[in-house]
């Protein structure tokens, strides 16, 4: 699973365009979960819910970066 349980520190050590494709990986693999929870193929559901806190955690990153 990409980014599961990633540590913020982990992300403040990285530039932009890394964090800019932690992000997209991060979406791709949050739509794959939501089709996967659709067709009823997902057994372990707590799984979006990780996915979800990492993008919240890269785009809080993302922001703090362009703020300094």
């Amino acid at each position: 699973m990409i980014g599961v349980n990633m540590k913020t520190s982990e992300l403040q050590g990285k530039d932009q365009a890394a964090l800019t494709k932690e992000l997209n990986d991060l979406l791709k693999a949050q739509f794959g979960l939501r089709m996967q929870i659709a067709t009823q193929q997902l057994n372990n559901t707590s799984q979006l819910k990780k996915v979800r806190r990492d993008i919240a955690r890269v785009k809080t990153v993302m922001n703090q970066k362009d703020a300094k």
